[in-house]
């Protein structure tokens, strides 16, 4: 036993310094990237004030990651990853955001589409706009500014009902726009 004890101990006399400061080398990397990951992965939207994308407005149907919608239009079940709002009383939709207008499109399936880069990351997406879409790409639009009014231009979701789709984007994925949105009681 005493062979194997003065080998620990010579290499320890040997190595020893080493070890302790790759050991607190490791600790403090270690420490240093789970800090400043956790700074950037937490996003502080207290400067950002999101506005609803239409007054008066009601959700026709809400936004959901892992529970099954059905929809009636395309007679299958789906995930539904936007809100889908309509108004009795007002069909302008409103930027919810100070922002830049990235693309205005057209497609069957969605409508009429505008997208407006936001800061820190957000994008938001409104669909099924009527055909008077009132920005171009490239615009500036404030907080509140009207960009088209909802119509029933998607030919994914409605049939005769005028809606608007909207969709929260962060950092180029989907999120829930009810973590953003004051919808109040819905």
């Amino acid at each position: 036993m005493e062979i194997k004890t003065n080998k620990f101990k010579n290499f320890f006399k040997r190595y020893g310094a080493l070890a302790l400061v790759g050991v607190f080398t490791v600790a403090i990397a270690l420490t240093v990237a789970l800090t400043v990951g956790n700074s950037t992965s937490q996003v502080s939207t207290n400067s950002l004030s999101f506005q609803i994308p239409m007054n008066n407005a009601e959700v026709i149907k809400d936004y959901s990651d892992t529970k099954l919608q059905y929809n009636d239009v395309l007679n299958r079940w789906e995930i539904h990853l936007g809100i889908d709002f309509t108004s009795s009383t007002d069909t302008s939709v409103m930027s919810v955001l100070d922002g830049t207008v990235t693309s205005v499109s057209n497609n069957s399936l969605e409508g009429y589409i505008v997208e407006i880069a936001h800061d820190d990351g957000f994008v938001s997406i409104y669909s099924s706009l009527s055909e008077n879409v009132l920005v171009n790409e490239g615009d500036e639009v404030r907080r509140g500014d009207k960009i088209g009014d909802a119509s029933n231009s998607a030919g994914r979701e409605f049939d005769d009902e005028t809606a608007l789709h909207f969709v929260l984007l962060k950092d180029g994925v989907e999120v829930d726009p009810n973590n953003y949105l004051d919808l109040g009681n819905k």
